[in-house]
């Protein structure tokens, strides 16, 4: 079987400060972007790598999520604790700079991990947890 992982989702509440980091710091190439305001889906991914995207979408805008539920993501959003990204680069060092030069929150530096990988932490805009592993590219 040949399964590979080509979208994931990741709330934004923010689309153009998300926008900002996910294009301007990470450097992913914008391939859709639809809706507006709040109601923005906005879809990134690494460029030359079309086969993987990361879409950012509003946070709770199922119309099957009740207001409890709503509220229940956006407190966990803001503790930053709702969702996460594990990327990989082989220059953790030099992906770490660039993202801390350009203004990302830093929740780890580069750190050889007790499981056996070296990754380092920040938050997005909206909250959400990206990893970065050093791994042979």
């Amino acid at each position: 079987m040949d399964i590979t992982i080509h979208q994931t989702f990741l709330p934004a509440d923010d689309p153009e400060a998300s926008l900002a980091f996910y294009r301007d710091i990470l450097g992913f190439e914008v391939r859709n972007d639809v809706g507006g305001g709040a109601m923005r889906w906005i879809t990134v991914g690494p460029a030359g790598r079309p086969g993987t995207s990361v879409v950012l979408h509003p946070p709770a805008a199922d119309p099957g999520i009740t207001d409890d539920e709503r509220r229940t993501i956006l407190e966990m959003m803001a503790k930053g604790t709702y969702a996460s990204v594990i990327l990989a680069t082989a220059d953790l060092d030099g992906a770490f700079e660039r993202m801390k030069a350009g203004g990302a929150e830093v929740i780890q530096e580069p750190t050889e991990q007790p499981w056996g990988i070296r990754d380092c932490a920040f938050r997005d805009p909206a909250g959400n947890m990206v990893r970065v592993n050093q791994v042979a590219i």
